[in-house]
């Protein structure tokens, strides 16, 4: 089954195709056949495409729309120039999955995208008004154009949070504000905390019950999880993504009444206070430099700047602080895993984040951590009583296997 997997921002959209079935699944022989993204939306739009046979390939496309933008995918996937033998029209698109932000508290694992399931994610949208509205579209544009008879599958960042027990995911509000509004904790990144927990049972010959680990997802966006027994009980992110660990350009935990103050002293509105907090925050904040950490790193290791040392030694104490408060909530764990762009590449980040864990049984091999290969590995000593891995992340693989699974009508399988 040939899967095409979208990722719709406000004014890109990434993609891939991914051929797998249940047996490639059982056997992990999924094959990757091409992935790519749109970016600026709405405008002259630089398009870049990837397939083994072709290598990378970038050009510039007038695309005012989500719609314009798929179909411009689907013709260049159609086309001699993909490098995509397998796909020689829409017909060889068997289904569609969808990374859909928020699923609140109607869908709790991947669902078929029916008429009552768009409708559900649409009343999402308050609570993900940044991102609910272009997977929407998105869906709307894929079932346009490829019609009804490919089935489009919707797979939630937050559903794996699920799990997640009244007591962890309430905050301490009037009660009435949930019950009215759904003013809690959801979660997000469920589908890399998924996957790298499923990929260290796979490691370790466990079953899901024998899983308890603390995930770190460090990238542009950052969240940790606790998982217990397999199943998250607790999570870093809130009710949106701005809560918990400091992010590339998010805040993370902060003082509630720090946003009048802020208003009040710089003229703003609330939602421009909003808009400070998700997008000139962070390590950006911070530094006054960047919110790549890898400029940061190069450039205290070039210039010792203050402010770039000072976001680095932030980022890596609240991730520390995280660890400890997760570990704390679940009664310990076995494993510590890094993953996403941070977590996979920066050793350095690694080793400041685990140094201050010794307490927790944790005691880092500073070649292992180094070391790049193999890509799956644990980076500490083997006398550690709390092991640390890195393990990279693949969504977009378990995008494209629950929409085999659910397409088939199996059941969810982590």
């Amino acid at each position: 089954m040939n899967v095409l997997i979208l990722n719709a921002g406000s004014s890109s959209l990434k993609f891939q195709v991914i051929s797998t079935d249940l047996d490639r699944i059982r056997d992990g022989q999924d094959q990757r056949r091409c992935r790519g993204q749109v970016e600026r939306i709405g405008g002259e739009a630089i398009v870049t495409f990837q397939s083994p046979e072709k290598g990378r390939q970038v050009a510039a496309a007038p695309l005012r729309d989500a719609s314009a933008a798929l179909d411009h995918v689907l013709r260049w996937l159609a086309s001699d120039s993909s490098g995509v033998p397998e796909i020689r029209g829409l017909g060889d698109i068997h289904a569609v999955g969808h990374r859909v932000v928020h699923g609140g508290e109607l869908f709790k694992e991947s669902a078929l995208i029916t008429d009552q399931v768009l409708k559900g994610i649409e009343e999402c949208i308050d609570l993900a008004p940044l991102h609910n509205p272009n997977n929407v579209r998105c869906i709307r544009a894929a079932r346009k154009i490829l019609g009804d008879g490919t089935p489009q599958v919707a797979v939630f960042d937050t559903a794996f949070h699920a799990s997640i027990p009244e007591h962890a995911y309430l905050y301490a509000v009037p009660y009435h504000l949930y019950r009215r509004h759904k003013i809690r904790r959801y979660g997000f990144h469920g589908t890399s905390h998924r996957y790298v927990a499923y990929r260290y049972r796979a490691m370790k010959g466990l079953t899901r019950e024998q899983t308890n680990v603390v995930t770190l997802h460090l990238g542009s966006g950052c969240s940790a999880a606790a998982i217990r027994a397999g199943y998250p009980v607790d999570t870093t992110m809130g009710m949106t993504p701005l809560e918990g660990l400091v992010m590339g350009t998010r805040s993370g935990d902060l003082d509630p009444s720090i946003v009048n103050l802020i208003a009040a002293k710089e003229g703003l509105q609330p939602n421009e206070v909003e808009t400070l907090l998700n997008t000139q925050s962070g390590l950006l904040g911070i530094s006054g430099l960047t919110n790549d950490m890898r400029v940061l790193l190069e450039e205290l290791r070039l210039t010792e700047d203050r402010r770039a040392r000072l976001a680095i030694e932030v980022f890596c104490y609240r991730a520390r602080k995280y660890i400890g408060a997760l570990l704390a909530c679940m009664g310990g764990a076995d494993a510590v895993i890094f993953t996403g762009g941070i977590g996979e590449n920066a050793a350095d980040i690694r080793s400041r984040i685990c140094g201050g864990l010794e307490w927790a049984g944790l005691r880092l091999d500073a070649q292992r951590n180094q070391s790049q290969a193999p890509s799956e590995r644990c980076i500490t000593t083997d006398d550690s009583t709390l092991a640390a891995f890195v393990i990279p992340t693949d969504e977009e693989l378990l995008i494209a296997r629950d929409t085999v699974r659910v397409v088939l009508g199996e059941p969810h399988p982590s």
